[in-house]
């Protein structure tokens, strides 16, 4: 399928690994000219590089998203180069390694937690919408997480931050919907990301698992300690990235305000 991409300018923030970084390939694969983002330049660079090796467009900035002044100077570099950004992932942001329990919950880590989240996409957001409303078109996805509907006992801190992203991104869909600018949130399942690779083959090493052994034997093992996944198997990065070119193409136009949960049916809803 043709999602139309060609001529279509994305910035996705966080990009230089992970989730991240598949939906830049995916989008620059689709025929988009994408803008790499992180804070590590190199980390950054050599993915963009990557992308341009293998017959995409792609260009590298940096910036803290925490930070004002930094978010306001990569808008600025990414349209330098890229020129107007039409579509905007906020995919930076995550969890920040919060260890938070009930019993150890302070204030500091919820702000923090809300600042790299929430924050950090309004200010990305704030900054590119205006040109996306004078234009008449402009696609803004919001990386939400299913702790934001189906918050675990730890981490409250990274949940309630992501129910935040959900409640901006209905209210954000519903002020823009008239100006051809749609808003979604995607959230992920399981994915098999680096760490989440990592973390499974210690518990199987922890169950007797010989080294060695495939990843479909790890996965059939240990998968149901972690999730009841009605599908059997965690979902991949390129499923991920795939629902999110699409939200992101013209071919999406009339859906917006929606939560679209990738999940592998972990948390069906109607």
């Amino acid at each position: 399928m043709d999602l139309k991409l060609v001529g279509k300018t994305a910035l996705v923030t966080g990009s230089s690994k992970g989730i991240g970084e598949a939906i830049t390939r995916t989008l620059a694969r689709e025929g988009a000219v994408v803008v790499v983002h992180g804070r590590d330049r190199m980390k950054a660079e050599q993915v963009a590089s990557d992308i341009v090796a293998g017959g995409g467009q792609a260009y590298a900035i940096v910036g803290d998203l925490t930070r004002d002044g930094e978010v306001e100077q990569l808008v600025k570099d990414a349209e330098r180069l890229a020129g107007p950004i039409g579509i905007l992932v906020n995919n930076a942001g995550g969890s920040g390694g919060s260890r938070e329990t009930w019993d150890t919950a302070q204030p500091a880590s919820w702000i923090a937690a809300y600042d790299r989240n929430v924050l950090a996409a309004l200010r990305a957001t704030t900054r590119l919408l205006p040109n996306m409303r004078q234009v008449g078109w402009g696609r803004i996805i919001n990386i939400s997480s299913l702790a934001a509907t189906m918050p675990p006992p730890s981490a409250p801190d990274y949940s309630a931050s992501k129910a935040g992203m959900n409640a901006m991104t209905a209210s954000l869909a519903k002020a823009v919907a008239a100006d051809g600018v749609t808003v979604n949130a995607v959230s992920p399942g399981t994915v098999h990301s680096a760490a989440l690779d990592a973390r499974f083959r210690e518990v199987a090493m922890e169950r007797g698992l010989k080294p060695g052994v495939d990843w479909e034997e790890i996965e059939r093992v240990i998968l149901p300690e972690f999730a009841q996944i009605p599908m059997g198997r965690v979902g991949t990065l390129e499923e991920i990235s795939n629902a999110i070119a699409f939200l992101a193409s013209p071919l999406a136009g009339y859906i917006t305000g929606t939560n679209l949960r990738v999940d592998g049916g972990l948390s069906p809803g109607l």
